[in-house]
């Protein structure tokens, strides 16, 4: 992407996340709070669940990790280990496996 393209979307207003890993997991385990419902759709501006969804995002991550297993560094591993511990005990919740 050149320099002039990135300076027009910073005029338009829009946040242009760091490029990093975290911008690859962060979408997913978002989108995961907004179905497990512990977050507010930010189109619909409603929280309705949708456990199969949750479970499906949360899969994807799990498949990241182990795809990425031994090519991130420490700093890269925690946070999707964190994440994915997170998304896991609420769906864990929310799909009344646990109780907290």
């Amino acid at each position: 992407m050149s320099d002039e393209h990135q300076h027009d979307e910073d005029e338009a207003g829009e946040f242009l996340p760091p490029l990093d890993f975290s911008s690859i997991v962060f979408p997913f385990y978002t989108q995961a709070l907004v179905k497990l419902g512990l977050m507010e759709d930010p189109l619909k501006k409603t929280a309705e669940g949708n456990l199969a969804f949750a479970k499906r995002l949360i899969d994807m991550l799990d498949l990241l990790k182990d795809r990425t297993k031994g090519n991130l560094n420490e700093e890269e591993e925690k946070f999707l280990e964190s994440c994915l511990l997170q998304l896991k005990m609420n769906y864990m919740k929310q799909a009344n496996l646990i109780k907290m």
